[in-house]
C-alpha cells in the first residue's frame, strides 16, 4: 500500500487507502502519528483512513481554536465519514457529531468525557488546566514525562517513539489546547447525547475505572450505543491493546446496524 498522502485544509491531515472514510483524532500531547498503526490496518480492510493533527498539536500546532470551532473545521474539511476519537479527540468527535449529525455517519470514542456537569468542579478543572499550561510553557519534555506518569495511563513504560512524538509539540500549542479545549473549558454535553442518531461505539480500558463508568453511561444515553471494555488496558487503550481496539472497530464498521434496545446496547 502506498504512503500516507497529505490532505489540503485548515488542519494538518493525511490519508491512506480508498473506500469509505474513517477519521481518527488523537489525544492531548499526541499527534496524528499515534493513530497511524491502527489507521493503516483499517486502510487494508478497504477503507480510507484519515489521521488528523488537532489544534495546538503536530502540523496544526499554530491553530488556536476551541472544540466547537474545531468541530466545524474538521467536518467541513473531511466531510461524511465515521469519526473515531481518543480522549481530547473523542471530545472533539462528540462535538462534531452533535453539530453535524449528517456528516458524522458513525462515532467511536475511547476514554472520552462528555463534560463536567457540576459548575464548581468545572471551575476547579479550569484552574487545574491553567496550572498545567504554566508547567508546559516551562518545558515540554518535562511536562510530557509528568503527563505520562499519571496513574490514568497505568504502570507500563511508554514506548520511546510515543514519547519522542509527543515532545515534538510546542509549548505554546499545548498550552493553548489546555486553555481552549481542556475538559474545564468544555460545556457539558450529557443532556444532548439522546439527540445522537448514528451508531456509537464507546471503548475504555478495563483498568480505566472512571472511563468504564462514563463509557457505559454514554452507551446507554444514545439511541444506538455499544460499549466495549478493552482487556489489559488503561486510558490509552488504542496504544496498550491496538489489536483488540482494531478488532472492535472492524466489527463495528462492518455491522450494518447494531442490534439495540431503547436504552442502547452494552457489550463486553
Amino acid at each position: 500500500m502506498s504512503d500516507w498522502r497529505p490532505l489540503a485544509g485548515p488542519l494538518a491531515a493525511s490519508a491512506l487507502g480508498e473506500g469509505e472514510r474513517v477519521v481518527f483524532c488523537h489525544g492531548f500531547t499526541q499527534t496524528s502519528a499515534s493513530w497511524k498503526p491502527i489507521g493503516a490496518r483499517v486502510a487494508e480492510l478497504g477503507y480510507e483512513a484519515v489521521v488528523v493533527d488537532l489544534p495546538g498539536h503536530g502540523g496544526s500546532g499554530r491553530q488556536r481554536t476551541d472544540l466547537p470551532r474545531t468541530a466545524e473545521l474538521l467536518t467541513a474539511m473531511l466531510g461524511p465519514a465515521s469519526y473515531v476519537g481518543y480522549s481530547l479527540g473523542g471530545r472533539l468527535c462528540l462535538h462534531a457529531a452533535l453539530r453535524s449529525s449528517g456528516v458524522v455517519r458513525r462515532l467511536a470514542l475511547i476514554g472520552a468525557n462528555p463534560g463536567i456537569i457540576d459548575d464548581g468542579e468545572r471551575a476547579r478543572r479550569v484552574d487545574g488546566d491553567e496550572a498545567l499550561a504554566t508547567r508546559v510553557l516551562a518545558s515540554v519534555p518535562a511536562f510530557v514525562t509528568e503527563w505520562m506518569a499519571q496513574p490514568l495511563f497505568g504502570s507500563r513504560p511508554p514506548a520511546p517513539d510515543d514519547v519522542a512524538e509527543r515532545q515534538t509539540n510546542t509549548a505554546a500549542g499545548l498550552a493553548s489546547s489546555l486553555r481552549l479545549a481542556g475538559t474545564g473549558a468544555q460545556a457539558p454535553l450529557w443532556h444532548l447525547l439522546p439527540e445522537l442518531a448514528m451508531p456509537v461505539l464507546v471503548m475504555a480500558g478495563e483498568r480505566d475505572r472512571k472511563f468504564i463508568d462514563i463509557g457505559r453511561q454514554i452507551a446507554t444515553s444514545v439511541r444506538e450505543g455499544t460499549f466495549a471494555s478493552i482487556a489489559d488496558a488503561d486510558h490509552a487503550a488504542h496504544l496498550h491493546q491496538p489489536t483488540q481496539v482494531l478488532a472492535r472497530l472492524q466489527e463495528w464498521l462492518e455491522s450494518a446496524t447494531a442490534v439495540t434496545t431503547s436504552g442502547g446496547t452494552v457489550r463486553r
